[in-house]
């Protein structure tokens, strides 16, 4: 009698968090007419533009940036030369070479046959060379393709710098990153398509996410000899649906891990950046995936934010969090430290234990109220 109780008071407590978090982050209809008019904005463009970043989420959380990549379609990349290659006097085609790379890395080599042997781009001060020569082949360099987007696409009169892939305004509200695509669903990426789940992501999301292909965006894998002309695999688009494809619990979840992080983690200077957006997502499409989709209730958001939490937990413990759609690409892999291990483990060790009993989770409240202090914008 006293468990049935525990149970409907945990739940009366998570209904209560739940339209709180409503209320502070925003309701389904809010995110949705966010996200609306975010696509409409894209599909408005002349140019092919994908949002990213929170408020491409539907998020608008207190310093929620903007993300904005641009596909280049003056290039196309294939995965082999075995493919039917499409040339086009207009477009240059590349070939993905990753024997190499890391997962989840690349580097791209001019079609041999191409007309052109050597590649020029014009800029304001005369021509800029963005291919260098690996293995006496034509390899594009995407350090110098990412000057090149500087200093040819960006307007001079916005102040701008170089950070990671993209192009970042000097009050770090805006990232830009353009970006090249392949219409393949590439090798690497095959195993999640057949890869046993439970019943997330459906077999309709997943066919719509695989006929999309892949990007590749101009940063190399860290400390690699040839780093300068490797590309980042990504999978912006397909997790742009997987997102969308969450339940508003799941994604109010997800809302709470990034508050959560940025109160309590980023507030030491040493532990800035260790643990990112990215991560934080790629964990929720894991737990997503291993997970029921009735669990996700609102009247099950306590128990299910607390068990993402603990989750987090394990994955920095044990330095392990794995790509989502390439695993052997260990995310956390000489990420840490021993001592910004330890400091992250001590910070959310502590919370959980204060939280462990969900019917009070007075904690969580005051973050959010700190956090969040203006009411959700559509």
């Amino acid at each position: 009698m006293q468990n049935m109780e525990g149970m409907t008071r945990e739940k009366h407590e998570s209904l209560k968090f739940y339209n709180y978090l409503c209320q502070k982050i925003g309701s389904e209809e809010v995110v949705r007419l966010r996200r609306l008019a975010l696509v409409i904005n894209d599909i408005g463009q002349k140019c092919n533009t994908i949002t990213s970043g929170s408020k491409g989420e539907g998020l608008d959380l207190k310093g929620s940036d903007i993300d904005i990549m641009f596909i280049d379609h003056n290039i196309k990349v294939y995965e082999s030369e075995t493919e039917k290659l499409v040339i086009d006097s207009h477009r240059l085609s590349f070939i993905m070479n990753t024997d190499e790379t890391q997962p989840c890395f690349t580097q791209l080599y001019l079609v041999t046959h191409h007309q052109t042997r050597k590649l020029f781009f014009e800029d304001s001060g005369g021509f800029l060379n963005v291919l260098e020569m690996n293995q006496l082949r034509y390899v594009l360099s995407s350090e110098q393709y990412k000057q090149f987007c500087m200093s040819h696409y960006c307007l001079d009169n916005i102040p701008k710098k170089v950070h990671g892939p993209c192009i970042t305004s000097e009050n770090d509200e805006h990232d830009f990153v353009w970006c090249l695509k392949c219409d393949a669903w590439i090798c690497q990426a095959k195993p999640w398509v057949r890869r046993p789940r439970t019943a997330w992501p459906s077999p309709e999301l997943i066919s719509k996410i695989i006929s999309c292909g892949v990007l590749f965006v101009p940063i190399g894998c860290k400390g690699s000899i040839n780093e300068n002309i490797e590309w980042r695999i990504s999978f912006s688009v397909a997790e742009k649906f997987l997102l969308f494809s969450f339940s508003h619990t799941q994604l109010l979840c997800y809302a709470m891990l990034k508050i959560l992080l940025k109160e309590l983690v980023e507030k030491h200077e040493d532990l800035k950046g260790l643990l990112c957006s990215y991560f934080i997502k790629t964990l929720m499409f894991w737990i997503s995936e291993e997970t029921d989709p009735s669990v996700w209730r609102p009247d099950n958001i306590l128990p299910c934010f607390m068990a993402s939490l603990k989750r987090l937990l394990y994955c920095v413990r044990y330095s392990i969090l794995s790509h989502y759609f390439i695993p052997e690409n260990n995310l956390f892999l000489l990420r840490f430290n021993t001592n910004n291990k330890e400091k992250i483990i001590t910070i959310l060790t502590n919370f959980i234990d204060k939280e462990l009993i969900v019917l009070h989770p007075l904690r969580l409240y005051k973050i959010i109220k700190t956090s969040l202090t203006n009411p959700p914008n559509p």
